[in-house]
């Protein structure tokens, strides 16, 4: 499964990368939210990602991102994620997309499925709320995040 998820990860990057005619827009964000999962406390979170969205064509796009999040108040390490994203443009300023991808930490690395929705203000501003579901390895138990955002395409 890892490797899936990074391979396709790596595909939809590569794409991006060598169809700059289609391309929608490259994008920085720093993002706040919480996380929790069984038996776990719920902690904040804040972070921050660099991603490529391209235009798939009748108001569908596909997008690479590679973020870092940590946990305010605990120990762990950070994550580092390596997200592939697609979704709908419902309206010229809405993006709704699902994501999937692969996090490393020095703890347990995950695999992390999702959803959110995008949306873009005056100018090259935006907002962002999004879920992700953490499966973990190494027996460390399931984790999910809810994060907002605010961010920069350009």
């Amino acid at each position: 499964m890892r490797m899936l998820i990074l391979a396709a990860t790596a595909a939809a990057a590569t794409i991006a990368a060598a169809t700059p005619a289609l391309a929608d827009s490259n994008r920085v964000e720093i993002q706040s939210g919480v996380g929790w999962g069984n038996g776990q406390n719920t902690l904040g979170t804040i972070g921050g990602l660099v991603g490529h969205d391209f235009s798939l064509g009748a108001g569908a796009f596909a997008g690479a991102e590679v973020s870092v999040d940590k946990q305010l108040a605990s120990y762990f390490d950070a994550d580092v994620n390596f997200t592939g994203r697609m979704g709908l443009k419902p309206t010229p300023n809405d993006k709704v997309y699902a994501l999937a991808g692969y996090t490393l930490n020095a703890q347990a690395d995950a695999s992390h499925v999702g959803a959110g929705w995008e949306h873009s203000f005056a100018g090259p501003l935006f907002g962002s709320l999004e879920y992700r579901h953490f499966f973990t390895t190494e027996g460390m138990p399931d984790s999910n995040r809810m994060m907002a955002g605010v961010g920069v395409h350009f």
